[in-house]
């Protein structure tokens, strides 16, 4: 089931926790991650794992690590990023 659509998503529950962990999953996910990070995560390999500083204009919020799953290698079919934030 592909659709054109990008989703961004919690994926771990709501509550207390050290780590949250945000999907994105669809064609512009790796896009919409290498406008905060770097665009180094366009040629990050699939199925890795890297670390990353989060950034929202220019202002480090977090250091994150972040997984890529590509196309047609995930459980969706489609590009993957899920970010863990602290």
């Amino acid at each position: 089931m592909s659709t054109t659509k990008t989703i961004v998503a919690l994926s771990t529950p709501q509550g207390e926790g050290a780590i949250g962990i945000i999907r994105l999953s669809g064609p512009a996910a790796i896009h919409i991650c290498a406008k905060h990070v770097s665009k180094k995560i366009l040629e990050q390999p699939g199925n890795t794992t890297q670390f990353y500083r989060f950034k929202v204009e220019g202002t480090v919020l977090d250091e994150v690590v972040i997984t890529v799953f590509k196309s047609p290698h995930s459980y969706t079919r489609e590009d993957i990023c899920e970010i863990s934030f602290h």
